[in-house]
């Protein structure tokens, strides 16, 4: 018995652990979203976006609230999204965006995951080139008509829509530069998105065997706890 409380506490510390990543980094998005447009989401496209996931993961309202009056003050912190590029064991690329108020901190901690790992940190150019940038956007698909909404979306630059009947959702991949087109149309035909994420498609993919594959995910996992990283992109197959 005492095996298996121990069990699910781990489990749900490792649960609440996850949520309280996912509200920082979401604390630092509407941080960044108000210093460049402003704390009003009715004229802040970026804004309303950020609220749209922040209320999907359940988010409270008051720490919505408290984030965008905090990003409202003076002297809040000035966060910057940063990809830093590289290569974990094997020769595996890597992509890490970050949000940080302190660039100088956060490069430090990735050369050290990076070089305790037997990897490298690169440079700016180094790895990106192998990854495609994309915007993804998932939608209630909830009454909507396949044939009408596929052609109606292909207008505005959805690339792949992927039909997900059992929980029912629409999954809409853009180019990243057909972000602010997509999430205007959205917008004004009234669909109802959940979620909004910018990702990193690899090219290309590399194979490894369990033992490689174990080596890199180490590496990659204690990057993916530290607070200034949002997350980790490779092209392991």
């Amino acid at each position: 018995m005492g095996r298996i409380f121990e069990k699910r506490k781990a489990t749900m510390f490792k649960r609440y652990a996850k949520m309280a990543k996912a509200f920082t980094k979401l604390g630092k998005d509407i941080a960044m979203a108000v210093k460049a447009g402003g704390p009003h989401p009715e004229s802040n496209p970026r804004l309303r976006m950020i609220m749209q996931n922040a209320k999907a993961i359940n988010m409270p309202k008051a720490n919505i609230d408290g984030a965008i009056k905090r990003a409202s003050e003076k002297d809040s912190a000035n966060y910057e999204e940063v990809i830093y590029e590289g290569y974990a064991p094997h020769g595996v690329p890597v992509l890490v965006e970050c949000s940080t108020d302190n660039p100088t901190r956060t490069v430090a901690s990735l050369r050290m995951y990076f070089n305790r790992a037997e990897g490298a940190l690169g440079t700016s150019g180094s790895v990106s080139f192998m990854f495609d940038r994309k915007v993804m956007f998932k939608v209630d698909s909830t009454g909507l008509d396949k044939d009408n909404t596929e052609l109606d979306l292909i207008d505005f630059g959805a690339e792949e829509l992927n039909w997900d009947d059992e929980n029912h959702e629409l999954v809409i991949q853009t180019a990243f530069t057909d972000f602010g087109k997509m999430q205007s149309a959205l917008e004004e035909k009234k669909y109802i998105v959940k979620e909004s994420s910018k990702v990193f498609i690899p090219t290309t993919t590399t194979e490894l065997s369990p033992e490689q594959e174990a080596e890199v995910m180490a590496m990659i996992e204690k990057m993916e706890d530290d607070d200034d990283v949002v997350a980790v992109y490779h092209n392991i197959a």
